[in-house]
């Protein structure tokens, strides 16, 4: 049983050697603006990045990140890292979106390229190899992106992961293991989980419809048929409106002027309906008929996956109508632990930025307070004890 342990802890340490963080960006200075690129594709107005830790932080200095600067602008903006294949090796791709603005509509997402990408002609339609990260427009949109391209072709996530829609830095975390299973955390929390095959169309089905086979004419799939002794009673049949019995011609009715009159119609209490015969179960039903499936000859397994031949850049290629995004802590590696241990770190940052903007936020109304004139203070003051329910006196009962 010790060897065994022994055996256990050698292979996480061989693991841990062999780890390795393939990219990390935080942003410590403005050195970034002679590593990041921005496109310069033709016919689109590109907005410009900042570097600032927003309007409110745990640290001044650690929370800096790129912020979006300029209202209703796409944004393309990227950097190229060591060319490296995810195979036999998890994924993770990870980095934190602090939407301060309050956004309302406009993309927080990243994606990663392989070496073919041209920096400075990147835009929507380039290919990518992954694209992760949230997205926002108006209340029907607040979802998680998680999208891989696969034989040139992109797949999105059959499922809906609902991302973080407040103020305050949330981390994204995308992980992609070699047995072709994935997960999506935010703030180091499993949010989504499953397999690649299940959750994405990259292959066709495994099982179709047999096209030979057909529902066989005699094949009853009623479950109640119309009792063929029921009998329509001889009174069923009544007209569903009358003349109004209790209608009377008007006095001043000139049936020359106005024509023969009529009594209006009311609804007949009588009328029962149309008839139809009570339903039986049916002697004949064989149940719902089941198409037979075949095996797909056009399925093909893939064991491969969650494999990504080339990986080698990281952008971040989005429209935003309101500016204010800051994106930081981006990591791609191959070490699940080092990613976790980022992540908890990361949320004392979330604690520091509640703290702040709740002072702010509590110093903001001590002001619009102390900056309100004496006899509107006083009004509210009126308000307030008019809305108080005043003691009822026993004499003006009386």
């Amino acid at each position: 049983m010790r060897a065994l342990a022994l055996a256990f802890v050698s292979l996480l340490a061989i693991y841990s050697v062999n780890c390795e963080v393939y990219f990390e960006e935080k942003f410590p200075d403005e050195s970034w603006e002679s590593n990041w690129v921005y496109s310069e594709h033709p016919g689109k107005e590109f907005g410009k990045f900042k570097l600032t830790a927003g309007k409110f932080y745990n640290d001044p200095e650690e929370d800096k990140g790129l912020q979006t600067s300029e209202d209703a602008r796409f944004y393309a903006l990227s950097r190229k890292f060591k060319p490296f294949s995810n195979e036999d090796k998890p994924l993770v791709v990870q980095f934190s979106v602090k939407h301060e603005q309050d956004i309302d509509c406009g993309g927080g997402y990243l994606k990663v390229f392989d070496c073919k990408l041209d920096q400075k002609d990147m835009h929507g339609e380039t290919p990518y190899e992954i694209m992760f990260g949230p997205d926002i427009c108006g209340p029907g949109t607040k979802k998680v992106h998680v999208i891989f391209s696969y034989k040139g072709k992109n797949h999105l996530i059959k499922k809906d992961i609902r991302c973080k829609d407040d103020v305050y830095t949330h981390l994204y975390t995308l992980i992609v293991k070699p047995d072709n299973t994935y997960e999506v955390l935010i703030d180091n929390e499993k949010v989504e989980s499953g397999e690649l095959e299940a959750d994405w169309d990259f292959l066709p089905p495994k099982k179709i419809k047999d096209p030979e086979a057909k529902k066989p004419e005699d094949w009853d799939d009623k479950p109640t048929i119309p009792d063929p002794e029921d009998k329509k009673p001889e009174d069923w049949d009544k007209p569903e409106h009358i003349p109004d019995p209790d209608a009377s011609k008007p006095e001043d009715w000139d049936d020359e002027m106005d024509g023969e009159w009529e009594p209006p119609m009311i609804d007949n209490p009588d009328y029962k309906g149309v008839w139809a015969p009570k339903q039986i179960d049916n002697p004949a039903y064989k149940g719902p008929w089941v198409h037979p499936e075949i095996d797909n000859p056009e399925y093909t397994a893939d064991s491969k996956l969650y494999k990504r031949d080339e990986l080698c850049a990281v952008g971040l290629d989005l429209w935003q109508v309101k500016s204010g995004t800051i994106f930081d802590n981006f990591l791609i590696t191959d070490d699940l632990e080092a990613a976790k241990e980022r992540g908890e770190a990361l949320k004392k940052t979330l604690e520091g930025e509640k703290k702040m903007k709740n002072e702010q936020d509590e110093a903001e109304r001590e002001k619009e307070k102390a900056e309100k004139p004496d006899d509107e203070e006083d009004d509210e003051d009126l308000d307030e004890e008019a809305g108080e329910a005043a003691p009822v006196d026993e004499h003006d009962e009386l």
